[in-house]
């Protein structure tokens, strides 16, 4: 057993924590980069560009199978080969990873280390059975891993995660989804449109990251033409038989509809995305002085990262407030330059709010959103995509948008829709927001004829008119 001293140790190789590491090399400090598990992120291994492999297959699927509206006719039928669909995901897939591990490895050997860290106490850490770390900071990195509750856990490998999916040779025959959040709108379309039999249950009248009551119910209808989807669903009960899962759940409770229904069907896999949990389980946080929440997750500084008044950050995933690559990276490089510079720790900026959904139509969230904004205290502008001339020319003319606009400030402070190109569009709200825009300057920008961002020019002349309405 050996014993290293470092201004700083940081405790996972992922978004945040190579971020972290080299925030703090660049302020001056001594830093030890700690990982348990293979190098390669989250977001490169199971996350954003697996799923956006797929999503790429399922996008050529569909766009072949809807060229007859154009007068354009493909003989015979389209052949989907899951082997080849699985094999390109897993390929570039790999590819992908190996960039981040190229780029991990190329740090200074001896500011490496391979091992699952434990804390001894508050500065002392335990990595492996071969080394520990006396630390004057550290930055907590670990992620997050999915969660799957225990009525699933029964059903073996036929209960799986998005994880998973990503481990396939082929694609399997028929899946229910079990969450309708981010990650299982983007696969269960993903796998429906590559032919897969597809049911997405939600448990409370969830689409992806909606709150707006309007939008959100006009996403669960354009969801719900192209698989069967059920936003709220009570999973009763879930049993193995061989190589196929049963699984009972009723519909229709707490509808108001009085129309309730059991319904029971018989699935190849049950993918389970019913969120994810901080990896903390592990770093034997009760050795330390760190105050912890009901998750076992210190206690923490949501501006600075700060545990306490300890020289302890926590940043990326396992903090659960953004779990989204860029907010981890952006928390890393503050929890290391705070870690190295500690006592002098300044707040984190954080840039404007943005959510996307990669769907199509897809879905995308800028700003506040309209569950949490002050009723009264401001405006909606809203859009139909269904005639906007581009999004009909293309025929990708569903979805809805609604802009919020202050009463008093006339600034855009947030927006919800589903909506051809949404992930462009949001790009452009974001920065618009950033720069705290008014409705009025926003117009005055630029806009091409014909594009689908003449359908957001459309939503804020709305609001305008809106704001006419109110007064203001």
């Amino acid at each position: 057993m050996k014993t290293v001293q470092t201004d700083v140790a940081i405790i996972g190789a992922g978004s945040a924590g190579l971020p972290a590491y080299r925030a703090a090399k660049a302020a001056g400090a001594s830093a030890i980069l700690i990982e348990g598990g293979p190098y390669g992120t989250t977001c490169a291994r199971v996350g954003c560009m697996p799923s956006k492999l797929l999503i790429a297959a399922a996008e050529a699927a569909h766009s072949a199978s809807r060229t007859a509206p154009f007068g354009v006719h493909v003989d015979g039928t389209i052949r989907i080969d899951g082997r080849e669909v699985m094999a390109r995901v897993k390929g570039e897939r790999d590819r992908f990873v190996g960039f981040v591990v190229e780029s991990t490895e190329a740090i200074p050997e001896a500011d490496r280390l391979i091992g699952y860290a434990r804390f001894i106490d508050d500065g002392l850490l335990q990595v492996g059975d071969h080394t520990r770390v006396r630390a004057r900071s550290v930055v907590i990195a670990t992620g997050s891993s999915p969660f799957v509750p225990e009525m699933y856990r029964a059903l073996g490998d036929r209960a799986i995660v998005n994880d998973d999916v990503f481990a396939w040779e082929d694609l399997p025959r028929k899946v229910a989804v079990v969450g309708a959040g981010v990650i299982g709108l983007e696969l269960g379309q993903a796998l429906s449109r590559l032919g897969v039999d597809v049911t997405v249950v939600g448990a409370r009248g969830r689409v992806g990251p909606l709150s707006d009551p309007a939008v959100k119910d006009y996403a669960g209808k354009v969801f719900a033409s192209e698989f069967r989807f059920e936003a709220r669903a009570e999973v009763q009960a879930v049993s193995r038989e061989g190589d196929s899962v049963t699984m009972r759940y009723r519909i229709g409770a707490g509808s108001g509809s009085g129309s309730e229904q059991v319904v029971e069907d018989t699935f190849d896999y049950v993918l389970v995305t019913a969120g994810r949990r901080a990896n903390v389980s592990g770093l034997a946080l009760e050795n330390t002085t760190l105050v912890l929440d009901k998750d076992g997750v210190p206690v923490y500084d949501p501006l600075t990262l700060q545990a306490g008044t300890h020289p302890v950050f926590i940043a990326g995933d396992v903090n659960g407030v953004l779990p989204l690559l860029h907010e981890a990276a952006d928390e890393g490089r503050s929890a290391g330059t705070n870690a190295a510079k500690f006592p002098d720790v300044v707040p984190l900026v954080r840039r404007a709010p943005i959510s996307v959904v990669f769907s199509d139509p897809g879905v995308a969230m800028v700003g506040s959103r309209f569950a949490d904004l002050v009723p009264d205290s401001f405006v909606v502008g809203e859009v139909s995509f269904e005639d906007q001339g581009r999004s009909r020319i293309m025929l990708r003319n569903r979805g809805l948008m609604h802009v919020y606009v202050d009463k008093v400030t006339r600034q855009f402070v947030g927006a919800e829709w589903i909506g051809p190109d949404a992930e462009h569009i949001a790009h452009l709200l974001a920065w618009a927001l950033q720069m705290k825009l008014t409705v009025d300057a926003m117009l005055e920008m630029p806009f091409y004829h014909p594009v689908v961002e003449e359908g957001l020019r459309t939503a804020l002349r709305g609001a305008v008119a809106g704001l006419r309405v109110s007064g203001e």
